[in-house]
């Protein structure tokens, strides 16, 4: 499973056992997470976020909608947030900047729709 994978894998995990384990494969310790809805980090932030999306989405998914862009340590990808078979409800580009070992150090996401609030 490559990192993109493992990203939308975390998101879309509802075990929290499970949703850990991709976090701590996928994720160095000290990484961070913002974007105009959450800021967070560590693996327990990661970790109590995607919780709080599924909570506010029940029942959606995140997918990727292109291309993974990369180059030096950093990946950029856009993604999208539905139901099966519904129109998304939110959509973005997160930019993503790697650690040493590979694993995401940081991600700033930015939504191009989202539902208003």
């Amino acid at each position: 499973m490559n990192l993109a994978d493992q990203y939308f894998a975390m998101w879309n995990e509802t075990d929290v056992d499970r949703r850990a384990g991709i976090i701590e494969a996928s994720w160095s310790a000290d990484a961070s997470y913002v974007d105009p809805s959450f800021e967070t980090t560590g693996h327990d932030g990661l970790t109590e976020m995607v919780a709080t999306a599924q909570e506010m989405f029940p029942g959606h998914r995140f997918a990727l909608t292109g291309e993974v862009d990369k180059h030096h340590n950093r990946l950029r990808w856009t993604w999208e947030l539905a139901a099966d078979g519904q129109p998304a409800v939110a959509g973005g580009t997160d930019v993503v900047t790697l650690d040493a070992d590979g694993k995401i150090q940081a991600v700033i996401g930015f939504l191009d729709f989202a539902p208003a609030h």
